[in-house]
Formats: structure tokens, C-alpha cells, sequence
């Protein structure tokens, strides 16, 4: 019966995507929707994308373990991401009227920086998917008793079928559909569990002590920890394709800055959701908190009914496939328009979408063979927003915010940011191999800058020397 319901909304989230392809007339409607959107299907869209595994998944596991400091990254500095986003960059760069993230650093610092920003784009994305494809195969594992690796490749086939049908069209209507039952099976689940514990009372007396400090207590290396923390997801989730795709897919630069700003008080809200469910599962079913990945669909199965499960594995689904959708089409865009388009800047419109269309067909195949290798969605999250902040989001905030930036910083900062970051990450540093990468990625701004000056002064003491 669980698995029946399972199927037949999987089929109503396909038919819905297939239908919401009438919309696709080129590849602006594909890839922004048109940029028809209204406030509350923006902000659902974006809300979705954001909402996944991680969140349901990956995060109660890290609070469990740790308290409320293992969770800053996420929700905490996933919910500033989007605010940040809303209130530095959404207006500005909905003004600019592009297609892609990359297209910036065209405009702003030229052709060799938009190349670059792709190529760093696009693998960034890989660890995210992976994460959305492990807990949707925990998903059907549990529901289906389907082994991992048909799990994975079945539900991979499912979304890549709508997503590339439809593109953000079919991405934005089921998101709103996915983002009401997310709501409605968290409520729910959460509601049971606090009628089964009385009270709160018991499920707060029962933790440890500590286990809800916000702040560190500690030295230096502590507080290092903990704004690398914040920042990841923070600050390394704003430079990225599908955060700017649902700026852009809005109706116009005020809708868009409301959405961000409303999908991040919907992401901080909704996320202590999976947050209580588990602590409420450590005190009734303490057994279960052997994986703590598993642990809540696990509780679920076991213990609460069928209408209950029904919803909470619909709520789960719908989560991991919007973002999953998401992360796959955003790297595929830039692929066609910043990558293809370089070396073929003759394309018509129909053959960039088929270049798309196949790019999302790529990306879901790489991101398949990391999920089959790899088994914690947290640290695979936490990979893909470290990878973008120490690459791309200082010469992004520096392009917008700083009028010395050059290219000549730009790509000193892309590659310095991420080669240090590398080898800090291998050398297994004790502070953060972020915040070394973060550090560098500023000195090749600054060392960029510095040139230019440089030149200019060198050529205007010529110039007064008669050379």
C-alpha cells in the first residue's frame, strides 16, 4: 500500500512536470521560466531547492551528534545564504538581464573569466546531487527494498525525465506542489511525536549538558571552526547557478528580492522541523539513533502509521527531488551558454537547448557514479559550497562591491582561493582548509588590483620620460 502511494505520486509530480512543458517556447522560458514568475511560486522555488536531503536527512544526524553546534552550517547558514542573497545581489543582478551566472563575469571582467567561472561552476555541483541521489536511494531502499544502486539510477531516470521535458517550468510548478507537502508531512510527523512525549519536557530534560550552546566554548582553533561553519553554506552557496536562476526566473527585481528574502524565513522555520522529529525519536526509539541518516524514515516505518508514513515519505521525496532537479539543470545551463557558446558563439536557440537538454543528461550520469562511492550527504553538501566559496565568491562580491577589481585579480583569486584550499585540504590542516583557501582567494583579489596600479604607474613614468 505505501509503496502504491509512493508510485502514484511519483506519477502525478511527472505529470505535472510533462504538462508545465507547454510553456517552453525557448531557451530563456526552459531555463528562466520565462521570468514570469509571481512572488509565491519564486519563493517556493526557491525555498525547494534549498530544502533537500541535507536538511532531512543530513542535518538531524549532525544535531543529534553534536547539539546545535554541528548545525550552524546548515540551517543556520543556509538561511543567511538566501537573506544575504536577497539583500546584496537579487536586484543587481536581475538588472542585468542575463541568462547565467557566468554571463557576469563576462560582462564584468571578460572572456577569460566567464570560461573560468564555468569550468569551476559545474563540478562544484556534482557532490550536491550526489547527496540528493544517496538519501532518495536510502528513500526507495526503505519503501521498496530496492538495492542502492537501483534506487539511485531508478529515481536519477525519474527526474531527469521532467527536467528535461519541462526545464524551470516544470522545476517552479512542481516545486510549489513539493513545498506544500513538505510542510504538510513535517507538521504532521512532528505533531504525532509531540503527542507521544506529552510534553517537551522530557524530550529537553533527557540531552546533555551543552548540547544546546550556540557559541563555542573554547580557543581560537573553537571559533575558527565555528565561522567556518557559518560561512560554508553561508557564503559559498551565493556565487552558484541555481541560486542566481531563481533570482532571475522572477517577474521583476522586487519579486525577487522578496522571494529570497521569504524562502529564507521559510528554510529557518520549516528546517527545525526534522530537527524536533529526531530529538523526538532519540527519546521514544533510542535504538534507532545507531545511523543517524536513517534514523528518521527508519522511526517512521516502524512506528507510526500509514497515513503518517505516507506523508512524511512524500514530504522526503519532495524535498530531495526539487533540489535534485535544481542542482542538475543549473551546471547543464552553464554548459550550454558559457561553455558551448565559447567555443561555438554562432548557436541558434534550438541547438543550445538540445546542448542543455544533453548536459542535464551528463551531469545526472557523473553525479550517479559519485553517489554509488560515497555515503554521508552532509560532508558531500559541505564539499560543494567550500569549492565555490574559495573559488568564485570573492571575484564575484569584489566585481559588484569594488571598482579596482580587474581580471588579472579575478583569475588570481579563482585559482589561488582553490589551489590552497586543495592543499590545505591534503595536508589535513588543523584550522579549517576553508578559511586558508578564503584568505588566498583575497590576497589575488588584492594582488590583482595591485597590478594594475602598478602598470599605470610604471607607464605614466615613461610617458613623463619621453620612452
Amino acid at each position: 500500500m505505501l509503496g502504491l502511494a509512493i508510485g502514484c505520486y511519483m506519477l502525478v509530480t511527472l505529470g505535472v512536470g510533462l504538462w508545465a512543458s507547454r510553456f517552453v517556447a525557448n531557451t530563456r522560458d526552459f531555463v528562466l521560466a520565462g521570468q514570469r514568475l509571481p512572488l509565491i511560486l519564486a519563493a517556493s522555488a526557491t525555498f525547494a531547492t534549498w530544502f533537500g536531503a541535507e536538511s532531512i536527512l543530513g542535518a538531524p544526524a549532525e544535531f543529534l551528534k553534536h547539539g546545535v553546534s554541528g548545525i550552524i552550517e546548515d540551517p543556520f547558514g543556509a538561511a543567511m545564504c538566501l537573506f544575504l542573497v536577497g539583500v546584496f545581489f537579487a536586484r543587481r543582478f536581475y538588472q542585468l538581464g542575463i541568462l547565467t551566472f557566468c554571463d557576469y563575469f563576462r560582462i564584468r571582467y571578460g572572456r577569460a573569466a566567464e570560461i573560468g567561472s564555468a569550468l569551476l561552476i559545474v563540478p562544484s555541483y556534482i557532490s550536491w546531487i550526489a547527496a540528493q541521489l544517496i538519501a532518495m536511494g536510502i528513500l526507495l531502499k526503505i519503501v521498496l527494498g530496492w538495492s542502492m544502486p537501483v534506487a539511485v539510477v531508478s529515481s536519477t531516470l525519474f527526474v531527469v525525465v521532467y527536467t528535461v521535458w519541462g526545464g524551470m517550468w516544470s522545476i517552479t510548478l512542481t516545486d510549489f506542489l513539493q513545498t506544500l507537502l513538505i510542510i504538510a508531512g513535517l507538521v504532521t510527523v512532528a505533531g504525532v511525536l509531540y503527542n507521544k512525549t506529552a510534553s517537551a519536557g522530557p524530550l529537553f530534560a533527557s540531552l546533555p549538558d551543552g548540547f544546546f550552546h550556540f557559541f563555542p566554548k573554547g580557543d581560537l582553533l573553537g571559533w575558527a571552526r565555528y565561522g567556518a561553519a557559518w560561512i560554508t553554506i553561508g557564503l559559498g552557496s551565493i556565487p552558484q547557478q541555481d541560486v542566481f536562476q531563481r533570482v532571475m526566473s522572477a517577474r521583476d527585481a522586487e519579486t525577487s528580492v522578496k522571494a529570497c528574502l521569504l524562502s529564507a524565513f521559510m528554510y529557518l522555520t520549516i528546517a527545525l522541523l526534522p530537527l524536533y522529529i529526531a530529538l523526538s525519536g532519540r527519546l521514544l526509539y533510542p535504538e534507532l539513533v545507531v545511523d543517524g541518516q536513517m534514523m528518521i524514515p527508519d522511526m517512521v516505518m516502524r512506528h507510526l502509521s500509514l497515513p503518517v508514513q505516507v506523508l512524511f515519505l512524500g514530504a522526503l521525496m519532495s524535498a530531495i527531488m526539487s533540489t535534485t532537479s535544481s542542482a542538475i539543470m543549473a551546471p547543464a545551463t552553464i554548459i550550454g551558454e558559457n561553455i558551448y557558446k565559447f567555443f561555438k558563439p554562432v548557436t541558434s536557440d534550438s541547438e543550445l537547448l538540445a546542448v542543455i537538454r544533453a548536459g542535464i543528461v551528463g551531469i545526472a550520469a557523473v553525479s550517479v557514479v559519485m553517489a554509488l562511492g560515497r555515503d554521508s550527504i552532509f560532508e558531500l553538501v559541505a564539499e560543494s559550497s567550500a569549492f565555490s566559496l574559495v573559488s568564485l565568491f570573492v571575484p564575484l562580491t569584489a566585481g559588484l562591491y569594488w571598482k579596482k577589481a580587474t581580471l588579472a585579480g579575478c583569475l588570481l583569486s579563482m585559482g589561488g582561493g582553490l589551489s590552497v584550499w586543495l592543499l590545505a585540504v591534503y595536508c589535513e590542516t588543523v584550522y579549517p582548509p576553508l578559511l586558508y583557501g578564503l584568505f588566498a582567494a583575497v590576497l589575488g583579489m588584492a594582488a590583482g588590483a595591485h597590478l594594475r596600479l602598478a602598470s599605470k604607474a610604471v607607464f605614466a613614468r615613461d610617458e613623463q620620460s619621453g620612452l
